[in-house]
């Protein structure tokens, strides 16, 4: 029997809404680092809490256009990722910030333009976490609902910090935008 346009209602929309709608705040990044003379562990200590924005990944096939007597016949393309941003709070001791320059660096020096050539010295993963707001109690654990995996992630991009005598009230933040090779997914319909 068709549904009729009646029963679509508030109602039936809430009962449709799983668990009232993933939120956009409720996210966690985990970023792995090459061998780089940093404190591994204390920056990836801080990357959840100082990782303020970040993205589900977008993912486009292309159009090959084939024509045939006047007409266009569209054939799927190849798969490309688009790069990975995320927007990172800097604080006091800059160690985010360092460890991504000296990601950058390592691959090509400021001075001599020389670095590892090996992609797999270079290359590393990253996790973006999308949490629930469900909760059992307080300190549990948040409940993941979906993660992505990206595999090959290296820096591409680490942004400028603008520096300004009127800003007020503001804390510093950069952005370190990312190409990677791909990504999988783990959750509902995932199979990380």
């Amino acid at each position: 029997m068709a549904e009729t346009f009646n029963s679509r209602n508030i109602t039936e929309f809430r009962s449709r809404l799983t668990g009232g709608g993933a939120r956009s705040n409720l996210f966690e990044v985990e970023i792995a680092f090459p061998d780089l003379a940093i404190d591994e562990r204390l920056v990836t200590d801080k990357i959840p809490f100082l990782v303020k924005a970040a993205e589900i990944p977008a993912s486009n096939i292309g159009n090959i256009p084939v024509p045939y007597r006047g007409r266009v016949l569209p054939v799927a393309g190849d798969r490309t990722f688009d790069p990975w941003t995320v927007t990172i709070i800097n604080d006091n001791d800059f160690i985010i910030r360092d460890a991504m320059e000296k990601w950058s660096n390592s691959i090509n020096d400021l001075q001599t333009a020389q670095g590892t050539i090996n992609p797999e010295v270079y290359q590393r993963s990253a996790f973006v976490k999308q949490l629930s707001r469900e909760g059992t109690g307080p300190g549990d654990a948040e409940q993941v609902l979906r993660t992505y995996k990206f595999e090959g992630i290296y820096p591409n991009t680490v942004s400028s910090i603008p520096l300004d005598f009127g800003a007020t009230d503001q804390i510093e933040e950069f952005q370190v935008t990312f190409n990677y090779l791909f990504y999988e997914v783990a959750g509902p319909t995932g199979n990380l």
